[in-house]
């Protein structure tokens, strides 16, 4: 099954440490190893069976185009270039529209530069078949054991606590509900009340003492959006490590120059 992976690459418009540190206009563009975050990733992407065309939803095209390892994927149309929205969700929804509703699509992040194709076959191999969005999740304790000095945010669930991995399916046109709530969450970010009242009082009061299981959260949330939501653990602590932080790049760059890759 081929799909398009969605790279969002988009910037939250205010000086990022990051790239003031290290001499970039983008994050994306920070190097490690002699090679961009971004090019990284759409090298992983390249490499997996199951992914075609890549979209890199972007502000500004132009640093991009600059890049010589993707001046053949882009020359032969492999990959494409899309503006950036305001937000996430609302990119997502037009890389759905440039993507010409051709599902299924895989998204990811251009700060995910441990990204392999290993971890998109087994979201794959593992999605649940009666999702219509699914998303890649890493246990805590997969995490604490391979990188235990590194610090993620977890939701904790009565079965487990997890963090995500900045890749996700979307397996038919339904998953575009859950997108659409997903930009309901961001409009809301600052009204955090309001988003739990979406949840209703009894999944609240279940999430806060413990007693909410990660699939009643998901089904409750697939019944509020109307989709039907599905996780996958992947046993890759590296597929919840993103580049947020100057620690996080660190662990990263070693992580990377450790392997030679």
């Amino acid at each position: 099954m081929k799909c398009t992976a969605i790279i969002l690459a988009g910037s939250r418009g205010t000086p990022d440490a990051l790239c003031i540190a290290h001499h970039v206009g983008h994050k994306a563009l920070i190097p490690i190893a002699g090679q961009s975050m971004l090019v990284r990733v759409v090298e992983a992407l390249l490499l997996c069976d199951h992914v075609g065309d890549i979209l890199i939803a972007i502000e500004r095209h132009e640093p991009v185009l600059g890049l010589p390892a993707l001046g053949p994927y882009i020359d032969a149309g492999r990959v494409r270039l899309i503006s950036a929205a305001a937000s996430p969700s609302k990119t997502v929804l037009a890389a759905i529209h440039a993507a010409q509703n051709d599902w299924p699509l895989l998204v990811t992040t251009a700060d995910h530069p441990l990204l392999r194709s290993e971890m998109i076959d087994y979201l794959f191999a593992h999605a649940p078949s009666h999702a219509d969005a699914v998303a890649a999740v890493v246990e805590e304790a997969v995490i604490r054991a391979a990188y235990p000095e590194t610090v993620r945010t977890y939701m904790r669930f009565r079965d487990s606590a997890v963090s995500g991995a900045n890749l996700f399916l979307l397996l038919g046109p339904d998953a575009g509900k859950a997108v659409a709530f997903w930009r309901y969450v961001e409009a809301n970010r600052k009204r955090p009340w309001r988003l739990m009242m979406t949840l209703g009082i009894a999944t609240i009061f279940r999430f806060v003492t413990g007693r909410l299981d990660l699939a009643q959260a998901l089904e409750q949330l697939g019944r509020h959006c109307g989709a039907r939501l599905g996780v996958v653990r992947l046993p890759f602590a590296e597929g919840a490590i993103d580049v947020d932080k100057p620690g996080d790049l660190a662990l990263v760059t070693r992580i990377i120059e450790g392997r030679g890759i």
